[in-house]
């Protein structure tokens, strides 16, 4: 099945293709193509997860290699497919995600005038997608993660008749941009150091020194910075609250599970390139991101609103998990967000089509309305809120594990852990809060009420599905002390060498044999048995002992282990405890109304309004960066008004100066010397012409009167 993997984008893009110049005319207007070329594309990336996870092993890879662009062998460009586990793993996220967010779509968009474009945008989306998870170079990742950056913009003004629709696509646009340059000089440093666009080439090219120091962290930021706009990372948070101007599932599918997850998904698959420092930033970057979208989140009163900030912290957990070393924990939750946070979206968009409303205010007591949608919300919840035997609690915990982690190795970085604790109890408060204003309480818009009722199948069977996946045994056994995902998707070795890793000596001349070039990768289990045979022929001494340094090295991880196991134990009560204490101050608040929030919010009315008001950021980007560029474009026209165009009109005055005086000399000067040549001609004509008369006896006479003269002067 994995040789087949280049079907799954090309399916969805012939279904664009397709759509888009056809699909009016088919039937039912070519919904059934889009969600027809997907489901099977599912099909394929189930099979090829079901390849890899028999194979079981962390080391397999499928890669397929093509030249794509040859400049007289002076330049070549490779294209290719990488497939390993966790290609195998987002494949089957993305395509599932995507199959569920299409079958949704069936029903939430029906009577749409554009249906049939909504499903070629939806399919467009999807081959970019997959084509960025299957790219197996810089270059070919950085082409679908601008086709991703397109389709967005597509589908988040998809209803571009709403000035507020037509504002936000543009906003997610422009703020993407921003990131993407700094992707884009990234991956150029990278070339420009290394020479190659592979990934395995580059990583190879920085092991053996070709860029490293200050320069590699620079470029493994540039780099992230992609990750930054993708993934909605602080600063450049602001455009995925805006984005939910688009339908709904589209809320679903960006927001989710693919284009949100494909920062994350670069910061893995590129994981080798960051230097230390560029963890570090890469860490902090998502403790504020977590931090401040989820106190946003407190005062929001839109039930997407709500969830994008949800969305916006949820990926801040996840690249701070990649940036403290959690690999397997950054990527894990990665994996759970998709299934609950579809569950979630789609939930509010089944809510919204009942209620016509987005605000929670006006809504309450729709479980009795609307019992599917409830339970499958209530679900999800559960699992983003990290309620143990959830999804989201298996891999949150594993973040908060990691933070603690390396806050007990890094004590002066210990803030990761507090504050990402912190927020994981804020998260358990407002997504409760979220669930008992919509579904518990009285109604407080009772016409809305009265018109809710529960969405049709093709709607609530995506949601059941979704809630079913936001369980914690699809992802781990219960009491089991590694999920399957851990195994599978171990953290990759650093290609950074350091001058303490470097080696003293110089490593044998066989050790540096290449690799045997093959589609798969040799298996774990061969590697190991390879590299126990080299430490029993290298590693043993006299009487069996090991040397020292291996002493030194087995206590050292031993050391190391029990750590982890440690900080595991301690972040999986406290996440628990911080859990249950922001659902029961939930409950507190707005189900026994122990306490008032009007007046908690009047008593924090400073704090209340900074939240509410998003701390300001689109203020702050209003008066700095949005301004700034329209004085820096006024100034710039004033610019090319006055002084380009006064320098150009000044060259066209003087040339009019210049032509008049040429003109002048021309009729003064020129055509007055030829106008005199030609008046002296005429003038010596014409008095000629009086003494040549043609009569004999003038000339006889002038004649005589000559000779008259020349006697008178010879006489005198």
């Amino acid at each position: 099945m994995i040789r087949y993997a280049y079907l799954i984008p090309l399916l969805p893009l012939a279904s664009f293709f397709i759509n888009i110049a056809v699909g009016r005319r088919l039937p039912r207007k070519g919904d059934w193509v889009s969600l027809g070329t997907i489901a099977i594309g599912l099909a394929i990336s189930i099979g090829i997860f079901y390849e890899v996870f028999q194979a079981y092993d962390p080391n397999f890879k499928y890669h397929v290699v093509f030249p794509w662009l040859d400049l007289g062998g002076r330049f070549v460009v490779k294209g290719g497919i990488l497939v390993d586990n966790i290609t195998a793993v987002m494949l089957v996220v993305v395509t599932g995600v995507s199959t569920l967010v299409h079958l949704f779509s069936v029903g939430y968009m029906h009577g749409d005038p554009r249906y049939s474009r909504f499903f070629a945008y939806l399919s467009i989306f999807s081959f970019s997608m997959l084509g960025l998870v299957l790219s197996d170079s810089f270059f070919f990742i950085y082409i679908f993660w601008e086709l991703v950056g397109l389709s967005s913009y597509l589908l988040i003004g998809f209803w571009f008749e709403k000035k507020s629709a037509a504002d936000a696509c543009k906003k997610a646009f422009i703020v993407n941009r921003v990131g993407d340059f700094g992707f884009l000089i990234g991956f150029l440093i990278l070339f420009a150091t290394t020479g190659v666009l592979g990934y395995d080439e580059v990583f190879q090219g920085i092991r053996e020194g070709k860029i490293e120091g200050t320069l590699l962290t620079l470029a493994g930021i540039g780099i992230f910075c992609g990750a930054i706009g993708k993934s909605a990372q602080f600063p450049l948070h602001v455009w995925l609250p805006d984005a939910m101007e688009g339908p709904t599932p589209v809320s679903a599918l960006i927001h989710a599970a693919t284009m949100v997850a494909a920062g994350v998904y670069l910061v893995g698959r590129v994981y080798p390139i960051f230097t230390p420092d560029a963890f570090l930033f890469i860490a902090y970057v998502g403790l504020l991101t977590l931090f401040i979208t989820a106190t946003i989140a407190l005062t929001a009163t839109d039930i997407k609103k709500v969830l994008a900030y949800s969305t916006c912290s949820q990926l801040g957990f996840m690249i701070l998990g990649l940036g403290v070393g959690g690999y397997s924990a950054g990527l894990a939750h990665l994996m759970t967000h998709a299934a609950f946070k579809a569950c979630l979206f789609l939930g509010s968009g089944s809510v919204i089509h009942a209620v016509h409303s987005q605000e929670i205010f006006e809504m309450g007591g729709l479980w009795k309305k609307m019992k599917i949608t409830a339970a499958t919300f209530i679900i999800a919840t559960m699992s983003i809120a990290g309620v143990p035997g959830f999804s989201g609690f298996y891999s949150k915990d594993m973040i908060l594990g990691s933070a603690l982690e390396f806050g007990m190795k890094n004590p002066q970085h210990m803030i990761l852990f507090v504050v990402t604790l912190l927020t994981a109890g804020m998260t358990a408060f407002y997504m409760s809060r979220l669930v008992i204003l919509t579904f518990f309480g009285k109604p407080r818009d009772h016409h809305k009420y009265d018109h809710a009722h529960e969405s049709p199948a093709n709607m609530w069977v995506p949601l059941v599905i979704l809630a079913i996946l936001s369980f914690g045994f699809w992802y781990k056994v219960p009491f089991a002390e590694k999920g399957w995902f851990e195994v599978l998707v171990p953290k990759p070795a650093s290609a950074v060498v350091t001058a303490a890793a470097a080696p003293a000596h110089p490593a044998p001349s066989h050790a540096a044999a290449p690799a045997p070039k093959a589609d798969h990768a040799v298996p774990a289990a061969h590697a190991a048995k390879a590299e126990a045979a080299r430490e029993a022929k290298h590693g043993a001494t006299v009487d069996g002992h090991p040397p020292a340094g291996h002493a030194a090295a087995a206590h050292g991880a031993d050391h190391d282990a029990h750590l982890a196991h440690r900080a595991h134990s301690i972040a999986m009560y406290s996440s628990v405890a911080v859990a249950g204490a922001g659902i029961f101050l939930a409950f507190v608040v707005y189900w026994f109304g122990w306490i008032n929030p009007d007046k908690v919010a009047s008593s924090c009315r400073p704090v209340h309004t900074f939240l509410l008001n998003k701390w300001y950021f689109d203020e702050l980007y209003e008066a700095t960066a949005i301004n700034g560029t329209k004085a820096l474009s006024r100034a710039l026209g004033w610019f090319d008004l006055h002084v380009v165009d006064g320098l150009v009109n000044l060259v066209a005055q003087m040339g009019v100066w210049v032509s008049w005086l040429v003109g002048k000399f021309d009729n003064a000067v020129v055509d007055g010397a030829v106008n005199g040549v030609a008046t002296v001609t005429i003038e010596s004509g014409s008095f000629f012409r009086r003494i040549q008369t043609g009569k004999l006896y003038h000339y006889v006479f002038v004649l005589a009167g000559g000779v008259l003269i020349i006697y008178l002067v010879k006489a005198f």
